[in-house]
C-alpha cells in the first residue's frame, strides 16, 4: 500500500456540488408534487365522500404519512452514508423516490378500486417519505464536505436552494398541465403526467451521480479508520440533545414554509375564491426567489456566522407571518400574490445556512446520521402537520392565529441556534466539518 495525496480541487468541488443540486431539484420537486395534488386534487379523487373540508384535511393526512417515514429513511440511510459513504447512500435515495412518485402517477382512485386507493397513494408516500429523508442529509454534506474550508455555508446552500427549485417547479407544472387542459381532462388523467415525467428525471440524477467520488472529509474519516459500526445508535446515545435541537432549529422553518406552499392553495380557493393558477404562479416564483436569495444568503453566512443569518431570518419570519395573513385575510388578490411572492425571503435566510449550523455539531463519523436524524424528525413535529394543523386553526380562529403558530416557532428557532452555537463552540471537532487543504488516503 502507498500512500496518495489527493487535493480537493476547484473541479472535484464543483462537480460535487452541481451533483448534489440536480439530485436535490428532482427529490423535491418529486415529494412537493404531492403537497400540491393533496391540496388541489385528492380530496375530490381519493376522499369523493368527504366534505370539502374534511376532504383536504384527509389529503394532508396521507400528505403527513410522507413526513412520518423520513425518520426512517433518515436512519437506513444515515447508517448507509455514514459507513460506507455518502456517494453510495444517495444513489439509493434518488431511486426510492422515483418508485414512489411515478408509483403516485399510476395508481388508481376511489371510484375505481374503492378504499384500496388510498391505500396505496399512503404506500407509495411512504416510500417517497423514505427517499427524501436520507436525501438532504447527504446532498448538504456532499456539498459542504467537499473542498477547503470556509466556503461550506455558501457549498451547502446549493442543495438547499434546489429544494426550493423543485418546489417552484411542482407548482409550474401543476399550473402548466391544468392550463393546457380542460378541468376535466385535469382531473382525469392530467394530473398524473408530472409524476410520470418524474421517471426522466430520476434516470438523469442517477447518470450525474454514477460518476461522483467520496467527500474529502469522509474519505478521510476512511482512511483513519474513524468509522462508526452503528452510527444512529451512536448518535443517539452521544448526542441526543443535539438531535432533537436540530429538529426544533428546522421545523421553525419548516413550519412556514410548508404553509406559505401548501396550506395556502386549498386556503385561497377554498375560503378567498382566489384563481388556482395564480396561487400556483406566485408560489413559484416565490420559490424562484428565494432560491437566488439563498446563494446570496450562504456566502454572507460564511463572513457573518451562520448561527447569526439563520436567526435574522427567523426574527423576520415572526413578524411576517402577521404581514402575511393580513394582506392575504384583504381579499385581494394583488395584495395576497405580493404577500406570496416575498414570503419565502426570511425562509432563505432561515434554510441557506441551516446545514452548517446543524452539521457541525456531529462528528464526521456520525453526521450523515445526526443531521438527517434531526432534519426528519422535524418534519413529524412541523413540515407535515403544518398544513393540516394551518387549516383547523383558520377554520376555527381565522389566519391571524396560523401568524402566531408561526411566530412562536420563529421565536424557538433562535433560542435554539444559540444554543447549538455553543454546543459546536464547545466540542470545536466539528467547528470546520473536518476540512483539510489535501487528504491522505491509502490506495493500492
Amino acid at each position: 500500500m502507498s500512500a496518495m495525496t489527493h487535493t480537493a480541487d476547484a473541479r472535484t468541488v464543483r462537480k460535487a456540488v452541481f451533483a448534489s443540486t440536480v439530485g436535490s431539484v428532482i427529490e423535491w420537486f418529486d415529494f412537493m408534487l404531492y403537497g400540491a395534488a393533496a391540496a388541489l386534487v385528492f380530496p375530490a379523487l381519493f376522499f369523493p365522500n368527504s366534505s370539502p373540508v374534511t376532504g383536504v384535511l384527509l389529503a394532508f393526512s396521507t400528505y403527513f404519512v410522507g413526513f412520518l417515514a423520513r425518520p426512517l429513511g433518515a436512519a437506513i440511510f444515515g447508517h448507509l452514508g455514514d459507513r460506507v459513504g455518502r456517494k453510495k447512500a444517495l444513489m439509493w435515495t434518488i431511486t426510492l423516490m422515483g418508485v414512489g412518485t411515478v408509483g403516485i402517477g399510476l395508481v388508481p382512485t376511489y371510484a375505481v378500486v374503492g378504499a384500496f386507493g388510498p391505500i396505496l397513494l399512503v404506500a407509495l408516500r411512504t416510500l417517497q417519505g423514505i427517499g427524501v429523508g436520507g436525501e438532504w442529509g447527504g446532498a448538504v454534506l456532499l456539498a459542504m464536505e467537499s473542498g477547503r474550508k470556509g466556503g461550506e455555508g455558501f457549498r451547502g446552500s446549493f442543495p438547499q436552494a434546489a429544494g426550493t427549485i423543485g418546489i417552484g417547479g411542482a407548482n409550474l407544472a401543476f399550473m402548466a398541465v391544468s392550463m393546457l387542459l380542460s378541468p376535466e381532462a385535469f382531473m382525469t388523467w392530467g394530473w398524473r403526467v408530472p409524476f410520470l415525467f418524474s421517471f426522466v428525471l430520476i434516470l438523469l440524477a442517477l447518470w450525474i451521480r454514477s460518476s461522483l467520488p467520496e467527500t474529502t472529509a469522509f474519505a478521510k474519516a476512511k482512511e483513519s479508520g474513524d468509522v462508526s459500526k452503528a452510527p444512529v445508535l451512536e448518535v443517539l446515545r452521544d448526542n441526543p440533545v443535539q438531535v432533537l435541537l436540530a429538529a426544533l432549529l428546522k421545523s421553525a422553518e419548516m413550519i412556514p414554509v410548508y404553509i406559505f406552499i401548501t396550506f395556502i392553495l386549498s386556503y385561497g380557493t377554498g375560503e378567498h375564491d382566489y384563481d388556482r393558477t395564480t396561487l400556483l404562479l406566485m408560489v413559484s416564483m416565490a420559490a424562484f426567489l428565494s432560491a437566488g436569495l439563498m446563494l446570496v444568503a450562504g456566502r454572507v453566512s460564511d463572513r457573518l456566522g451562520h448561527e447569526r443569518v439563520y436567526s435574522i431570518g427567523a426574527v423576520a419570519m415572526a413578524v411576517f407571518a402577521f404581514v402575511y395573513f393580513v394582506m392575504v385575510e384583504s381579499g385581494s388578490i394583488a395584495l395576497t400574490s405580493v404577500a406570496i411572492l416575498l414570503s419565502l425571503v426570511p425562509y432563505a435566510l432561515m434554510f441557506a445556512p441551516e446545514p452548517i449550523v446543524i452539521a457541525k455539531v456531529f462528528p464526521t463519523r456520525t453526521r450523515y446520521s445526526g443531521s438527517s436524524l434531526g432534519f426528519n424528525l422535524a418534519g413529524i413535529i412541523g413540515g407535515g402537520p403544518a398544513p393540516f394543523v394551518a387549516t383547523w386553526l383558520a377554520t376555527r380562529h381565522g389566519g391571524y392565529a396560523v401568524a402566531c403558530y408561526i411566530a412562536v416557532f420563529g421565536i424557538i428557532g433562535v433560542l435554539v441556534a444559540r444554543t447549538l452555537q455553543r454546543s459546536a463552540g464547545r466540542k470545536g471537532e466539528a467547528e470546520a466539518l473536518d476540512l483539510p487543504p489535501t487528504v491522505e488516503v491509502s490506495t493500492p
